[in-house]
């Protein structure tokens, strides 16, 4: 017995080692760090270069000058001879000075040239955040609650010799990303509300026609470019708007990945983050995954989390209620409407109540980050807020300061306040259970499953189990051991559960 226990734990850590050492992007993103960012541009105009591009994009798309880059990380010190640069971002453009959020491509002059496995990346300049954590804090939550979005961690940046500032790194939604997240890269990958200059930018999900250049200016293809067949998305967006309600009740879940979208809803709620489909209608992914036939919902850009972001909104940031959008958002309308979808989305707001949304989970993890770059940002001389305003605003409100008005919520006390009104209006009785949600050492895979999940990390067999439907009933209960670490949901219907085992409850998605 002990020696089959051995050899199975030998081969899971085996397996768990080659899976992580194929992911992208591990040296950069496996634990929080500040990576250093040196780039040398041989042009003396080069910030003029980088200016005019921004400014003057056209239909052949952004201009890239090239730099040599000398990149360290926990790993060690990475020197590329050229890669390419360009200025990036819509609203972070208003950043003061010329402390700007940029991109750079390794291989847009050499090609094939790649760090980590990776061909890009994104640097975000603190735009309307004095705290530098809304994004990484935001992100790396969905991630660890499984909703597809990119990793996040900082970069200490110079240009040519000259300290550039303390920015925020961000992966590129591209095919390395679906390779780890998703396991599929053969699908069209959809970027929403790209194209301002040619549109109002709004990916609403409102039914416009067969036409595709009609979508065109709301959504940017950023996969299969040659093929160009905008059929899929026009045909989704269809359903959406055209489906009985009985149709869309049936219908939607074959063609969404649900559970993940719902979770993705919620965390936009919790946090108030509005600069997504909810109210701006941008900043989202949308992928076709071939593998399931299903469309991935990929979060992006998040940095005005924390109700930053409140353009004709009155209901303060703190107090929205949990089906709050605006404007014409036919997928959250009618999943809004739905009596089951509603219901499955509102047992996903208790789970994450009861779970990382509260000061006891999130307060730890805020204070983590701010021993990690405390120093950096102070450092930055070119930074939009102060020092004081970078402690200031992890515990309370900023009600004035350089960039556009409002109130700029403090970290630590919009979750408070968040979490007390959210508590006093959603009836989470049924979730209560979900108290000890997730334990680090025990999990289930695969999840989602069709059929069979397998239980690992528990300390001693048999243990007992229970599986509840999203409303709290239970559906049926066993015994697992060691030698078959199995159950079987193959006679469940798609949908979102929550399985027991002992005193640890995990999400469990079935699907078709």
């Amino acid at each position: 017995m002990k020696i089959s226990k051995l050899l199975f734990l030998l081969s899971l850590i085996l397996f768990s080692i080659k899976l992580f050492a194929q992911i992208e992007g591990a040296n950069l993103f496996s634990s929080n760090q500040v990576v250093t960012i040196e780039l040398d541009f041989p042009q003396s105009d080069f910030w003029q270069q980088l200016e005019y591009n921004y400014e003057h994009i056209d239909a052949n798309g952004s201009v890239y000058i090239p730099a040599s880059l000398t990149l360290t990380d926990v790993t060690g010190t990475y020197s590329f001879d050229s890669v390419g640069v360009r200025l990036k971002g819509n609203s972070s453009g208003m950043h003061p000075g010329d402390k700007k959020s940029f991109k750079i491509d390794f291989n847009r002059f050499i090609s094939g040239q790649n760090y980590d496995g990776l061909k890009k990346l994104n640097f975000s300049n603190g735009f309307k955040d004095p705290t530098f954590m809304r994004e990484k804090l935001f992100f790396d939550l969905c991630r660890e609650r499984g909703v597809p979005a990119p990793r996040v961690n900082y970069a200490s940046v110079s240009y040519n010799g000259q300290a550039w500032g303390f920015y925020t790194m961000i992966e590129q939604i591209d095919d390395q990303f679906l390779d780890w997240r998703i396991g599929d890269d053969d699908g069209n990958l959809f970027k929403a509300g790209s194209n301002f200059d040619f549109g109002d930018g709004e990916a609403s999900l409102v039914y416009l026609g067969l036409d595709q250049s009609l979508y065109e200016f709301s959504y940017e293809l950023k996969s299969n470019e040659d093929d160009n067949d905008w059929y899929d998305l026009i045909d989704f967006i269809y359903f959406l708007n055209s489906s009985s309600d009985a149709e869309f009740e049936s219908g939607l879940p074959s063609r969404l990945d649900l559970g993940p979208f719902l979770s993705s809803v919620a965390f936009n709620n919790l946090f108030s983050n509005l600069d997504t489909y909810t109210l701006s209608a941008r900043n989202y992914y949308l992928y076709h995954n071939m593998s399931t036939d299903q469309w991935e919902w990929i979060k992006w850009d998040a940095n005005e989390t924390f109700g930053s972001y409140a353009f004709g909104v009155q209901t303060p940031m703190t107090n929205l209620p949990i089906d709050f959008f605006q404007g014409q958002r036919p997928l959250l309308e009618r999943v809004f409407e739905n009596d089951l979808f509603m219901s499955q989305y509102t047992s996903e707001i208790c789970l994450l109540l009861n779970t990382v949304f509260n000061p006891t989970y999130l307060n730890p993890i805020i204070d983590n980050y701010k021993s990690l770059i405390q120093q950096y940002v102070y450092a930055d001389n070119n930074k939009m807020y102060s020092n004081n305003d970078f402690n200031t605003n992890i515990e309370y409100n900023l009600n004035s300061g350089p960039g556009p008005g409002g109130t700029l919520y403090g970290l630590k006390s919009f979750i408070q306040t968040r979490y007390d009104y959210l508590s006093s209006i959603v009836d989470c009785s049924s979730s209560a259970f979900l108290s000890e949600f997730e334990s680090k050492q025990i999990s289930v895979y695969p999840n989602p499953s069709a059929d069979i999940i397998m239980v690992h990390g528990a300390i001693e067999y048999p243990m007992s189990y229970s599986l509840f439907s999203i409303d709290g009933k239970l559906i049926f209960d066993g015994e697992i051991n060691e030698m078959n670490p199995q159950i079987d949901l193959s006679e469940l219907g798609p949908n979102l559960y929550y399985l027991k085992l002992e005193h640890t409850s995990l999400k469990v998605l079935k699907q078709k």
